[in-house]
């Protein structure tokens, strides 16, 4: 673990009740961490950068307008984590926001899958971030504060190809509620935040992997949008600043809650189709996606 603090003149664009707050942001290296990372600085938090990439940290820390901590840490090590927790307390503060997002993925057959490969995305996404929860649980619960977990339209959908992401993405939602209903009368609030295709280095150009094409293909044209880590990351700004249950984005993916009884056949019978015929598709492993993949292939196992 390595903390470095940066900051640069400035403020906040306008009073927030964040202004003045610690927030620790998990997977804040790239996209949507590091997006959210600049917005929530820019309302005038303080923000504790965790995450696998060390010079990547410490470049989003250095665009920061308050004041911040960059610490390298695997969030599927607990006593890494409870040392992270202790280093943020002493170099910002108790931190009243904390933020789930860290995350992994690689797609492809279920059947042909690396099971090592498969379980990582376990670990990172839903033991993370529980761990994630654990080390700063008892800061949320002084400061009456809001944890909320990165979740996706995969924990209601159950897409085929990508299994380990589905399965970690509906261990986490279920996780949030289940920690929501543990500590909501003590003053700490949970929230979920849906996301659906946003444009990160881990599926900003989905076409050209075949395996996400294949994903992409199954879902009607509206969905098949990638919008941008920006749009997302003021949306979870919002979110965080209201203490939303929940959260979607972009903002039509609620009608996937509200149908999503259906919605897991429907794909069923899109991949049977798309899938079947003479000798099926041949769909090679990904293996770890994007960037924060690779990282976490160097430094995580």
């Amino acid at each position: 673990m390595r903390p470095t603090s940066a900051g640069r003149p400035g403020g906040p664009r306008g009073r927030s009740p964040l202004a003045g707050r610690t927030v620790v942001i998990t997977g804040a290296a790239r996209g949507v961490g590091a997006a959210l990372a600049r917005e929530l600085a820019g309302r005038g938090a303080r923000i504790a950068l965790l995450g696998h990439e060390g010079t990547a940290l410490d470049a989003v820390a250095n665009t920061l307008p308050t004041p911040s901590l960059a610490l390298d840490v695997d969030v599927t090590d607990a006593d890494a984590l409870r040392d992270a927790a202790r280093a943020v307390r002493r170099g910002l503060g108790r931190p009243s926001v904390v933020v789930a997002n860290a995350g992994i993925a690689q797609a492809g057959p279920f059947e042909t899958a690396d099971l090592r490969s498969w379980r990582r995305v376990i670990d990172v996404n839903l033991t993370g971030s529980a761990h994630t929860a654990r080390a700063f649980q008892p800061d949320l619960l002084l400061t009456r504060g809001y944890y909320l977990q990165i979740a996706s339209t995969a924990a209601l959908t159950g897409m085929p190809l990508m299994s380990a992401y589905c399965a970690a993405k509906a261990g986490v939602e279920t996780f949030a509620h289940a920690l929501r209903a543990e500590t909501a009368h003590r003053g700490m609030a949970v929230g979920i935040a849906y996301l659906h295709w946003i444009g990160t280095d881990l599926i900003n150009q989905p076409d050209r992997v075949p395996a996400l094409r294949e994903v992409r293909a199954l879902l009607p044209p509206p969905a098949r949008h990638v919008s941008s880590a920006h749009a997302a990351a003021s949306c979870l700004a919002q979110a965080v600043e209201d203490r939303r249950t929940a959260v979607y984005v972009p903002s039509w993916t609620r009608v996937v809650q509200v149908g999503r009884i259906a919605w897991p056949g429907m794909v069923a019978r899109r991949a049977r189709l798309r899938f079947s015929g003479p000798g099926g598709r041949r769909i090679e492993q990904t293996g770890p996606l994007g960037h924060g993949g690779a990282a976490d292939l160097a430094g995580g196992r």
